[in-house]
């Protein structure tokens, strides 16, 4: 049986990827997240950053669809969401990480303008409004993220949270 806290929890991470709110996700949502993150950061989607952000977002669709759509309409609903990825991956965070790092990494590269393989704390947070993190918690999660108070934020660190916040126990 599935607790109504658990449930309440797994609602809001299906809303993250519903990009569109139209109540399913499918490859536009991410395709949609990759261009919202493009504008926030004035990158061109023909350049290297641009496509490599692209290819990670097809990647990170192809990885969900694979897990989680059960009836193969190329859309992943709610229940699809719940007793699909969630609960395969909960139990493998790091299967559901695989998935994520290639669009994590192209996120990263768009965010980190001097490519030296981190983003600042507040990009990381720009990182987040633009998946539809509402602001103020998206500024505590990547100050959070910065456990040296550096105020950097590496892929690593980036991606193992990113799994922690989608497999969530029960």
């Amino acid at each position: 049986m599935v607790s109504s806290e658990y449930e309440r929890r797994i609602a809001a991470r299906f809303a993250t990827f519903d990009q569109d709110g139209n109540g399913y996700i499918d490859r536009e949502d991410f395709s949609a997240a990759a261009k919202a993150l493009l504008a926030e950061f004035g990158t061109t989607a023909r350049s290297d950053k641009g496509q490599a952000l692209y290819i990670g977002a097809e990647a990170f669709w192809q990885g969900m669809a694979g897990i989680a759509d059960r009836d193969g309409d190329q859309r992943i609903t709610r229940e699809e969401f719940v007793n699909g990825a969630v609960k395969r991956l909960r139990d493998n965070p790091d299967r559901f990480a695989e998935i994520a790092r290639p669009f994590l990494h192209g996120a990263l590269a768009v965010a980190d303008p001097d490519g030296d393989g981190y983003a600042t704390v507040t990009d990381t947070a720009r990182v987040l409004g633009c998946l539809g993190v509402a602001q103020d918690i998206a500024r505590a999660a990547a100050a959070a993220l910065d456990a040296d108070g550096d105020g950097r934020v590496a892929e690593s660190e980036i991606v193992n949270a990113f799994a922690r916040y989608f497999t969530v126990p029960e």
